[in-house]
């Protein structure tokens, strides 16, 4: 009986063979029924996830103060050097300082050879000598010349007046012996004309007479007393006009002499300026001498940069000798980029770091014209100036520097990283009611990790700090704050 039972279990198992058509069918079946149930199982996935809000951490706007700075370095310099320059033709005689050495207003850096300067300062008082003789001496020759002018001028004024009235008394002279002469000849004719009138009575009285005047008018023709008198006084003043005119010929020449000796104007104010300048520099130069009597002195604090004097050598005048750099007046030598230049201004404060060491400071200085930097950039060179700089200040050293440019107190203050910026401008995003919501913003001041917020935002207002892709605006989000 159960063999016949086994019989019958072969019989069934070992059943005939499927159509091909049929098994390809139904593996379809079964292949379209899995891929509907996992397309069923995506779809309620998606249902499911959008009408779950994402969990976004969240920061909220606060109130609060906010500093804005500036934080940099630069070199440590000095607002004020003097380099020192020789100012006489003097040996020095000693170099007290080298380079790097700190030194204090007063102290004597450089002597010069006493020997060599006081030749030189006697030197400079004998050369004044020399041009003060030599001023002095053209002045009274000149006015030698002019005093010889001027005698010319006086004199040649009354010798003119005196000739002409000498030529006038000649003149007169003359004339006066003409008509004496004149009569004398007219009453001589006269008398030889009434002597022939009676020459047939030769032994008469009247012929008698006439004869013997005609004798006496010869004789008083040759010395008659009057012309002889007045030709006498002829001669005395031709001999005078004769000297007048000698006289005058002197004075001419003097006159011509003086006149082509004489400075003109010109030459005066020439002489004039030329001793002045020679004065000047006589007491530049003793001045000079003097005040270098003593050495070279720091006219400051600070520290000798640079030494070009060498003891014993000559320093012509205008040889570099050394530099002093001021420590007492000392600034830090920056540059800002474009970024900040909109943000600095004169007088800010600053915080100055050196070597550990904090030192209050202030913008002092504001370059109008950018340079380029080693990277080709473009910046503005700018100083802070230290306020109260001690000797543990160093010039050259690298100092860090934090500019305080702005403050402001009670500001709606968000974090840098919630503000983004597209065409539109400034914006961040917030979760209002479970959404995302995208706010324009403007923004005041910042700080490296706040920015103020001037209008957009509230306090209080959940923002979201780290954008992703997957952030859109209008999408449901639950805010996580971690404030």
């Amino acid at each position: 009986m159960e063999e016949e039972k086994k019989a019958e279990k072969k019989v069934k198992k070992e059943k005939k063979p499927a159509d091909p058509a049929k098994r390809k069918k139904k593996r379809r079946i079964i292949i379209l029924s899995v891929t509907g149930v996992f397309i069923l199982y995506v779809i309620i996935s998606n249902v499911v996830a959008a009408n779950t809000p994402m969990q976004i951490m969240t920061t909220a706007a606060e109130r609060g103060d906010i500093r804005q700075t500036i934080n940099t370095s630069g070199n440590v310099t000095s607002n004020e050097e003097k380099t020192y320059f020789s100012n006489v033709n003097v040996k020095i005689g000693s170099v007290n300082v080298e380079a790097g050495d700190a030194v204090k207003k007063g102290d004597v850096l450089i002597s010069y050879d006493e020997s060599d300067l006081s030749k030189a300062t006697e030197l400079a008082q004998l050369d004044k000598q020399a041009t003060e003789g030599s001023y002095r001496n053209s002045v009274q020759t000149n006015n030698e010349k002019l005093g010889d002018l001027n005698e010319a001028n006086v004199n040649m004024e009354v010798l003119d007046q005196q000739i002409a009235d000498t030529e006038a008394y000649i003149k007169g002279l003359n004339n006066k012996i003409q008509k004496k002469k004149d009569e004398l000849a007219l009453f001589g004719t006269q008398l030889q004309i009434s002597l022939l009138d009676w020459q047939d009575q030769p032994d008469s009285d009247e012929y008698m007479n006439l004869q013997k005047m005609v004798q006496e008018n010869n004789y008083e023709q040759s010395h008659n007393k009057e012309i002889e008198g007045w030709e006498s006084e002829l001669e005395v003043y031709n001999d005078m006009l004769s000297k007048y005119k000698e006289y005058r010929s002197e004075m001419k020449s003097q006159k011509s002499s003086a006149d082509s000796s004489k400075m003109t104007a010109g030459a005066k104010e020439e002489l004039e300026a030329g001793n002045q300048t020679k004065e000047i520099q006589s007491e530049d130069k003793l001045a000079k001498l003097e005040a270098v009597s003593d050495g070279v002195t720091a006219e400051f604090d600070g520290v000798i940069t640079a030494v070009s004097a060498v003891e014993g050598s000559t320093a012509a005048e205008g040889t570099e000798l050394l530099k002093l750099e001021s420590t007492e007046d000392v600034c830090v030598k920056i540059s800002v980029t474009k970024y900040d230049l909109d943000k600095i201004a004169l007088s800010q404060k600053a915080t100055v770091t050196i070597g550990g060491r904090e030192y209050e400071g202030e913008v002092s200085r504001i370059d109008k014209m950018a340079q380029k930097n080693d990277s080709g950039a473009a910046v503005v060179g700018t100083e802070i100036k230290i306020l109260d700089p001690d000797s543990d200040v160093y010039l050259g050293v690298e100092a860090k520097v934090v500019i305080e440019t702005a403050e402001v107190k009670d500001a709606v203050l968000v974090p840098v990283t919630a503000v983004n910026v597209d065409s539109t401008g400034e914006f961040v995003y917030a979760i209002e009611n479970n959404v995302i919501v995208k706010k324009q913003v403007e923004t005041g001041i910042s700080s490296d990790t706040m920015v103020e917020i001037l209008s957009g935002v509230s306090e209080g207002d959940q923002l979201i700090t780290e954008v992703t892709g997957d952030i859109t605006e209008g999408m449901a989000a639950v805010a996580v704050p971690m404030n």
